[in-house]
């Protein structure tokens, strides 16, 4: 064949395609993890099932990937693996991975700490403040740009949940696909039963809310492999789960779109307390209830101090020379 012969074969497979080349194509997905400073989120709840040794903390921004075949003699999928470390304070590096080119293939993964409720909804609201904003700023773009990619994008968040759920017009979907894992549940488990009622309740809705899926984990094999399902949903399309566990008294698991306002119930706090309570959306009066219960950390505490070019897992002799001289 010659070149031209090549590619018009090409451009027919791209305007028809059929099984064959459908099965030939690579997948092709990013994921970003994020959430409280201390951890190694992404090797905790996906790489290390079988692994002893503890992981140490995500310094900035760290990249990883995986990759699956999905059936003999065919190119293997691929996940692109981001992982923020340092809580909130590098949070403004969320731009470097989701950009217009892969908006259509993101997701994000965030990972909340159970064992600290009172740093749990400032990890949570920065975190995802800062990301929507940059996604939002995207969509924007693309508007303008190419407006079927970014109305496909926001309706395809609405299409987790189903039109004839009764939530259908009460929720307000983050732009791109979300799970939230609180982790660990062995520690929560030990708090007061009225402590983790609230907290369960609180993550309930606000996944609810933003379209999310939930789960919570702790070192338990079994706990992680649940994990991992949604995140190899979102890695690789393997098909979500079906199963749903909602009893506060065992680690909650709920897919996307299979929770109800109903079903989560008002807020814990008595009517007298909620009538004083002045918010103007569901979600901000979910956030003064919580906050009532677990006063925050204020946002500087949150913020990771540590100078990271101190690190001695980065020691470069030369480099560390240098730099002691400058700052002689």
């Amino acid at each position: 064949d010659t070149l031209w012969d090549l590619a018009i074969a090409e451009v027919e497979k791209r305007e028809n395609p059929d099984d064959d080349a459908t099965q030939g194509e690579v997948w092709e997905k990013s994921i970003l993890f994020m959430g409280n400073k201390n951890g190694k989120i992404l090797t905790k709840c996906y790489f290390s099932l079988h692994r002893e040794e503890t992981p140490k903390p995500t310094i900035a921004l760290e990249y990883t990937f995986g990759r699956r075949a999905r059936r003999h003699n065919t190119p293997k999928d691929v996940a692109h693996f981001w992982e923020l470390g340092g809580g909130t304070s590098l949070r403004e590096l969320i731009r470097v991975p989701i950009t217009s080119h892969n908006i259509r293939s993101f997701a994000v993964v965030l990972v909340l700490d159970l064992s600290k409720p009172n740093e749990l909804w400032t990890t949570m609201e920065n975190l995802l403040q800062v990301t929507r904003n940059h996604v939002n700023k995207i969509l924007t773009k693309l508007e303008k740009t190419n407006p079927q990619v970014a109305a496909e994008l926001k309706q395809r968040m609405r299409n987790n949940l189903q039109r004839d759920h009764p939530d259908y017009e009460l929720l307000d979907p983050f732009p791109i696909p979300l799970v939230i894992i609180g982790s660990k549940y062995d520690i929560f488990h030990e708090f007061d039963s009225e402590m983790r009622k609230i907290i369960s309740k609180t993550l309930r809705f606000v996944s609810h809310y933003y379209g999310a899926s939930l789960v919570f984990t702790s070192r338990s094999e079994a706990l992680l492999l649940k994990a991992r399902v949604l995140i190899n949903h979102l890695a690789f399309g393997y098909d979500k789960s079906k199963s749903v566990s909602v009893d506060p008294n065992k680690p909650l698991f709920i897919p996307a779109g299979l929770d109800s306002l109903s079903q989560i119930g008002s807020p814990p706090a008595s009517d007298s307390d909620i009538g004083k309570m002045r918010a103007n959306t569901p979600l901000e009066l979910w956030k003064k209830v919580f906050e009532k219960t677990f006063p925050p950390k204020s946002f500087c505490d949150l913020q990771d101090t540590k100078d990271p070019a101190q690190d001695k897992q980065y020691a470069e002799y030369e480099v560390d020379v240098m730099r002691a001289q400058k700052n002689q």
